[in-house]
């Protein structure tokens, strides 16, 4: 009877340090997306045409085609994302393009007060 006690204390041992890993998995995913979604919003906020974003997202699809081993294939996706996001050159545009507006582009006779 100790001995089954014993072998289930190592086997709940066992259970919670596997629980312990998954929860730390998905804290890393939910970091990794969260970092995707403020990259996205950020591209959002810049107007960034569906075309391009559906590039971004095809070439990071492509190049996760073959997952590597090892590597949790979400993970590795989210990962990839996030650095085709960050490479986006809207991102990285000086704010003085930034700070022109539709309406430094609407008609120069027209003065406002």
């Amino acid at each position: 009877e100790l001995q089954q006690k014993v072998e289930e204390t190592e086997m709940l041992k066992m259970e919670l340090q596997m629980l312990e890993t998954e929860r730390v998995r998905l804290s890393l995913v939910e970091e990794k997306l969260m970092d995707v979604l403020k990259l996205l919003q950020k591209l959002q906020d810049l107007n960034i045409s569906k075309r391009a974003l559906g590039k971004i997202l095809l070439s990071t699809l492509e190049s996760c085609r073959d997952p590597q081993p090892g590597k949790a294939q979400l993970f590795e996706v989210l990962d990839t994302l996030q650095q085709e996001l960050t490479a986006c050159e809207l991102l990285h545009k000086q704010p003085m393009e930034q700070a022109q507006s539709p309406r430094s582009l609407s008609n120069p006779l027209v003065i406002s007060c």
